[in-house]
């Protein structure tokens, strides 16, 4: 058997029992993983059903530009559905999205404009405002609108409920989902609930967004609104797309939280997820008391670890964030094993001869070149002896002259890895500007000596 194309292969996704990370539960945990449909996330069933409404009823048509603002997922599902179906597509999304989602994008021929996040959403600069702006400006041109659009929660209600229905044998006494559009949580909550009205509803929150809130108390708090970094849930407005009715619970989860159970998913299940499932797992974890033996908690992951590899994957990005106080040696704690010593630093109007002169006296190979106290390069015993080889004369030129690129700058909490990396022939140190401003410099023989003891 075959498909005639990749579009149909959306939809009827896998469902796997979590085991370690869930140890301490006594429900019966599974994870519906959405990772499997082409573009790796729960979005493609959307994506797909918001174009074929939107050909069907005569508002996309053939030939013509989709527009909208994504973080990148549901651009993804709707950039593959644009291939197969002869669209154009251009996206707007915000600064705080991964590289890796434009990235893949812009490899299915969308266009991608990245605007900022901390903005208002009527703010002109705001992606959601942007996309308004291009659907009015471009022609034969049609505005999916994710949050607003109905299509989105339908997909969910014919696909995303019944397959969970029928995987659990209607056994589901509880749906975990993370809400952004609200969508999915709200489409897969209206089939359950339908099937069975005692089934709990738990939506997952991020600190930052508006939801939980809201649910609670009716009131729109402005205050509640601040920028977050987990990506794909929890929003700054109420999105037509959010059936409060629906949802029995919200839980909100913290960015560090969230970054963290994103990579002990992988860890300890083997299974390689995104941010918004890292949300949705501490959030059950942090819920564990509302579970009893005998529940089936079902919670959907909906996205692939791979458009997080810059981020919750990576170790230096988590340690920037505070997120990540492992035993690994830091910048710091290089600085604070070196020996306290006055960084040298010489003026890009010295002579040439006065850098020798440095270097021979103090016995060291580089020096950073300043100019008005800012460092503005370098020059090493080997950037001089070239030099001179090339032309004797330079002894008396000004140094500025022969100064090369400066050493990179790092953070405090970069890890011992990162700086060896970077740490070369073209860069034999790094630089760093501890607690008091002062700028320290850290080369290969102050690594072995920090890991020296």
């Amino acid at each position: 058997m075959w498909y005639n194309n990749i579009l149909e292969t959306i939809g009827n996704t896998p469902m796997v029992k979590l085991n370690k990370i869930t140890k301490d539960i006594p429900a019966t945990v599974l994870a519906k993983i959405e990772t499997t449909n082409p573009g790796n996330s729960i979005k493609d069933r959307m994506a797909l059903k918001m174009i074929e409404d939107a050909e069907r009823d005569g508002r996309l048509k053939p030939g013509g530009t989709i527009i909208e603002g994504t973080s990148g997922n549901t651009g993804m599902g709707l950039a593959i559905a644009a291939v197969i179906k002869g669209y154009k597509c251009i996206f707007t999304s915000t600064d705080k999205q991964s590289k890796e989602k434009f990235d893949a994008l812009r490899a299915f021929g969308a266009e991608v404009i990245v605007c900022p996040t901390n903005v208002e959403p009527e703010d002109p600069r705001s992606y959601y405002s942007v996309s308004s702006r291009l659907e009015r400006e471009v022609p034969n041109s049609w505005k999916p609108n994710q949050y607003d659009n109905l299509s989105n929660s339908a997909a969910h209600y014919e696909q995303t409920g019944p397959e969970i229905w029928e995987q659990t044998e209607g056994k589901i006494t509880h749906l975990v989902a993370g809400v952004g559009t609200g969508g999915t949580i709200s489409g897969t909550a209206k089939y359950l609930k339908e099937k069975n009205p005692n089934i709990k509803v738990l939506g997952i929150d991020t600190y930052g967004s508006v939801f939980k809130k809201y649910k609670e108390t009716g009131e729109f708090d402005k205050n509640e609104i601040y920028p977050y970094i987990t990506e794909g849930i929890g929003e700054d407005f109420l999105p037509q797309n959010v059936d409060f009715s629906l949802i029995d619970h919200f839980e909100k989860v913290t960015d560090k939280d969230a970054a963290l159970t994103t990579r002990e998913v992988a860890l300890k299940e083997g299974i390689f997820v995104g941010n918004s499932t890292g949300s949705a797992v501490a959030g059950v974890l942090q819920m564990k008391d509302m579970f009893k033996e005998g529940d089936v908690v079902v919670i959907i992951f909906p996205d692939h670890g791979t458009r997080y590899l810059g981020k919750m994957y990576n170790e230096d990005w988590l340690r920037e964030r505070g997120f990540l106080t492992d035993e690994k040696l830091t910048a710091r704690d290089i600085i604070k094993k070196k020996e306290s010593s006055e960084i040298v630093t010489i003026d890009s109007e010295k002579t040439v001869l006065e850098a020798i002169n440095t270097i021979k006296t103090l016995n060291i190979s580089q020096i950073p070149v300043t100019q008005q106290g800012m460092v503005i390069g370098k020059i090493t015993e080997s950037d001089i002896l070239d030099a001179l080889l090339e032309s004797p004369a330079l002894k008396s030129a000004p140094i500025k002259t022969i100064t090369t690129t400066p050493f990179p700058f790092v953070d405090l909490n970069t890890s011992i890895d990162k700086i060896s990396s970077m740490i070369n022939r073209e860069n034999i140190a790094v630089l760093v500007e501890d607690e008091q401003g002062k700028i320290e410099i850290i080369t290969q023989y102050d690594i072995l000596n920090a890991m020296a003891g």
